[in-house]
């Protein structure tokens, strides 16, 4: 009788130690996610960010817009199949970059709306872009002079972007726009390298 009792007592405080800590993690557990959720990059990017990853997205979208105007004008113009290739995978890999950037300013309440009268052609103020006269050059230009000409433009377009991403890498908080700039950086500086050997060899 007496082992049947301490086994049973045994067996309850057993149960009740068990109870206790799943309960305490799960309590944990929901602690930790009420006040910090996963980092999907949905919630995170619609989570915490401060003025600099706003900023970094209103000016990078344009930006990378008016890079893709540029890529789509090598296909008519350029005589260089490395040019066109480089154009192609420029717009490949910004087109969806303006997608994701334009998520987090609809997600942030922020939209376009602080940039007024901006367009791809005229940016004042922003580091690497485009005056719409340089603009109507370069469509005036075919074969040759376009390919020297549009990758000058597009090496100073680049190192513009770069100006950015770092400025976001340094200020920002978002960890989705932070990874972004990291992107961009690390993309854009090995075109770059790849465009000036381009243009050694013109």
């Amino acid at each position: 009788m007496r082992k049947t009792v301490i086994i049973g007592g045994i067996a309850l405080a057993s149960a009740l130690l068990l109870a206790s800590c799943s309960s305490n993690d799960s309590m944990s557990g929901m602690d930790h996610s009420s006040s910090a959720p996963a980092p999907s990059s949905s919630s995170q990017a619609a989570g915490d960010h401060n003025a600099d990853d706003v900023t970094f997205a209103q000016q990078m979208v344009p930006h990378h817009s008016q890079a893709l105007d540029m890529a789509k004008l090598v296909p008519s113009r350029s005589t260089n199949p490395k040019v066109v290739d480089l154009a192609s995978r420029i717009a490949k890999a910004q087109d969806p970059e303006i997608q994701q950037m334009q998520g987090w300013l609809t997600s942030w309440g922020a939209g376009m709306s602080s940039m007024p009268g901006m367009t791809h052609e005229s940016m004042p103020g922003m580091s690497g872009s485009m005056p719409g006269d340089d603009i109507k050059k370069l469509e005036a230009a075919k074969g040759a002079e376009f390919d020297k000409m549009w990758l000058d433009m597009m090496i100073k377009h680049h190192q513009g972007a770069v100006d950015m991403a770092e400025t976001e890498l340094s200020k920002g908080s978002n960890a989705d726009a932070k990874a972004l700039a990291q992107k961009i950086v690390d993309a854009q500086q090995a075109e770059i390298t790849e465009m000036q050997g381009l243009l050694s060899q013109s």
